[in-house]
């Protein structure tokens, strides 16, 4: 929970980066001490640790407690995907590069399983002694086969043979049958059968089909308000005689094999980078296996069959209560039961986007032309302001081009096919979309073929770099002239994602942003190479650069005795010269609010280097998505917005844009954001001077804190409906 992006619907899911070619150098800023970071593999786990705090907290609504628990879930199956398998592969290549805080990545790799270890077992706790007893109080019962009645039995058993014994496959492991391939992420039951004949033993694995739903609904004598579900593995564990008739059953445990799943092109080699991505897709079904999930009531013979023919070692082993997988209570909690989930909340549509007079139709250029709009999702309408503006684009008759990214975007989305309206239209249309966003490739390879049928010219960005900005740029002829509209944002163009991640976007036709989108994108399709933007800060040339001056002008300020202040909110935050910058602007008496969602290598509290720095995480119903930074520049502030988070990922392997505001009202809102966000009767956790993360959620009394994105709900909620200016 960027985590960003990557699984859709979760709301709190990171998406990870490869900085393993990154070399740890202590001696960035020799005046610093060498260990002066936090481990960030470990700063991760102690963000999914987050997560599930939310989960066991008895305050939350039960059924997104669930939720939360099925978040933490495929938070970590990533975290191993990428970043474990990245170690791993390391380890075996025999690569010494050490991790960010200098150590070798075999030493990090055992701190990672053991933390893994003991999260995975509080997991577990959370659901069978937290979520679980709840939500059979609000009458959802998750059963067992055993605690069924005679009639209930009858109906499951007429359920299995009806609709889910036709799809089950097992598979036999002899000399005839070798052992099967074991696919990433699948749920598994591990047979151990005999011959009733000859005596033998026999193995056999049988996979729980993914297209079947994971909680089987049981519907004998149900009341209003109840509901009873048995989950899938354990209706066809006790059916297994159905599959091996004429054997008897000796074992059965549930297993679950998690596999590198990281894609790795050498752009440089390639000329087709379509085509070298889907044969790299392809290639990742097959990845070497990195964790062994199996039922803490395995038996040694079968535990020592999987470990021996998957290669896994005894660290990469978790024993666990069953179930396994509980990413697949995602489908429990989408139960309509709105007592039991947060309240709703409609976005509204952002005042200065209102039509002036009453019943008069919206109309986005106009509303554009009258100052520029930062809207504020997913408070504010993403439909009714984002995509609004890209469908009158799309439709509007003096609009000559249409230029935009693409990182990640909805199945069905509303976006592409304004783009594909415009074509059709006659417009200019260029779409950049990234076909390397990390587990959306093959959706990205599919809609670039798309719009290319429809006539938009698809480009894929610069060799070498993701492009990772949020840019929409639309030139239209207004009396005789071109004029452009523009939007920057902090997140994706993504209709899904914008009603659950917290994002920023600017609308203008500010011309100089005009211009310099202009180049950008030139830059981005063709050959232009351009050395600075006006209102840009832009990577990888510049950005790391950029903010680095602007972090020492505060500290020369507050050397001098001027007004000076630091204020930055990012998904995940491990560069080390932004980091060392700020700890130099700490030292010299600046202060320093950092607000971050995930990954934090920055020490906090530190009384040589760290004293005047503030770190706060917040998470709750919406992802924290956006990217704020703000310098008090000596009383005339200095703030961006944009799509880039302090990593090396972003500053030197991705094409990412920050706009400088400059409209007084949103500078000043911004401002208020962070007041809220860092006051002490504010929800949040705060990290520690010994790295470790703290909640504040009640007050001395016991009391809730103030919830930041249940106030802002009512703030903005409450703002007046009409057209005129914020």
């Amino acid at each position: 929970m960027d985590g960003e992006d990557t699984l859709i619907g979760t709301g709190l899911s990171p998406e990870f980066d490869d900085d393993f070619d990154q070399p740890w150098n202590p001696e960035l800023d020799p005046s610093l001490p060498p260990d002066r970071y936090l481990d960030r593999e470990l700063s991760w786990l102690a963000f999914n640790q987050r997560v599930l705090e939310l989960a066991e907290d008895p305050l939350v609504p039960v059924l997104e407690r669930a939720n939360f628990l099925a978040i933490f879930a495929s938070n970590l199956d990533e975290f191993f995907m990428v970043r474990v398998a990245g170690l791993k592969r390391r380890i075996l290549t025999g690569l010494a590069v050490p991790t960010n805080i200098g150590r070798a990545p075999v030493d990090v790799l055992g701190d990672i399983n053991a933390m893994a270890h003991r999260l995975q077992t509080r997991h577990a706790d959370a659901y069978h002694a937290g979520v679980l007893p709840a939500l059979a109080d609000a009458g959802i019962t998750v059963a067992t086969w055993d605690s069924l009645d005679e009639a209930d039995r009858v109906q499951m058993r007429e359920v299995f043979s009806r609709q889910i014994f036709p799809v089950l496959m097992p598979l036999a492991v002899d000399p005839a049958h070798p052992f099967p391939y074991i696919s990433g992420l699948s749920l598994n039951l591990a047979i151990r059968v005999r011959n009733s004949k000859s005596g033998k033993e026999q193995f056999a694995r049988l996979k729980v089909p993914t297209m079947l739903p994971r909680f089987v609904r049981i519907d004998q004598r149900e009341s209003v308000g109840q509901m009873r579900f048995i989950m899938l593995e354990d209706l066809i564990a006790h059916h297994l005689g159905d599959l091996f008739p004429g054997m008897e059953v000796l074992e059965h445990h549930v297993f679950r094999v998690t596999r590198n799943e990281d894609v790795e092109i050498d752009e440089d080699e390639t000329e087709n980078l379509i085509q070298a991505l889907e044969r790299e897709l392809l290639r990742r079904r097959f990845g070497p296996p990195i964790r062994l999930e199996v039922s803490e009531d395995m038996d040694e013979i079968t535990l020592g069959l999987l470990v021996r023919e998957l290669d896994i070692t005894e660290q990469e082993v978790y024993r666990l209560p069953a179930p396994l997988d509980l990413g697949g209570l995602f489908e429990l909690s989408r139960i309509e039961r709105p007592e039991l989930h947060y309240p709703n909340h409609v976005p509204t549509t952002p005042a200065q986007l209102m039509p002036l007079e009453p019943n008069a139709k919206a109309d986005v250029f106009a509303s554009i032309a009258r100052g520029p709009i930062l809207v504020h999702h997913p408070y504010e309408s993403f439909a009714t302001s984002v995509q609004a503006f890209l469908e009158q684009a799309a439709r509007d008759p003096h609009v000559l081009a249409i230029k935009q990214t693409l990182y990640r975007t909805s199945g069905d989305s509303p976006i592409v096919e304004a783009l594909i309206d415009a074509a059709e239209r006659g417009k200019q249309v260029l779409a950049l979309v990234e076909i390397k966003a990390r587990f959306d490739e093959q959706a990205n390879i599919d809609w670039a073929r798309k719009l290319e049928r429809a006539g938009v010219h698809v480009v894929y960005g610069l060799v070498g770099l993701k492009t990772h900005c949020k840019l929409a740029l639309v030139v239209r002829e207004e009396d005789g002239a071109l004029k452009h509209y523009s939007h920057i944002g902090t997140g994706n163009y993504n209709p899904k994602t914008s009603r659950i991640y917290e994002d920023l976007g600017l609308l203008t036709c500010d011309d100089q942003v005009g211009k310099d989108l202009t180049r950008l994108f030139n830059e981005l399709s063709g050959y232009a190479i351009e050395k600075k933007f006006k209102r840009l800060l832009v990577a990888p040339l510049h950005l790391r650069k950029g903010l680095i001056k602007a972090i020492d002008n505060e500290r020369v300020n507050a050397e001098a005795g001027r007004p000076s202040g630091i204020r930055i909110k990012v998904n995940s935050i491990v560069d080390e010269a932004i980091i060392d910058a700020l700890y130099r602007a700490s030292r010299a008496g600046v202060p320093i609010d950092v607000w971050v969602r995930g990954i934090c290598g920055l020490k906090a509290g530190q009384e040589d280097y760290s004293s005047n720095i503030r770190v706060r995480s917040i998470l709750g119903r919406y992802l924290e998505h956006s990217r704020i930074f703000a310098f008090a520049n000596d009383g005339d502030p200095q703030v961006y917005i944009g799509s880039a988070d302090m990593m090396h990922r972003n500053l030197d392997r991705r094409v990412e844009a920050l706009v400088r505001l400059t409209e007084p009202s949103h500078i000043a809102e911004l401002a208020d954001l962070f007041d809220r966000a860092m006051d002490d009767r504010t929800s949040s956790w705060w990290l520690e001077s010994d790295g470790s993360w703290a909640r504040h959620s009640l007050d001395d009394d016991g009391q809730p804190l103030d919830d930041l994105q249940n106030r802002l709900m009512q703030l903005i909620s409450h703002r007046p409906r009409t057209g005129s200016r914020r």
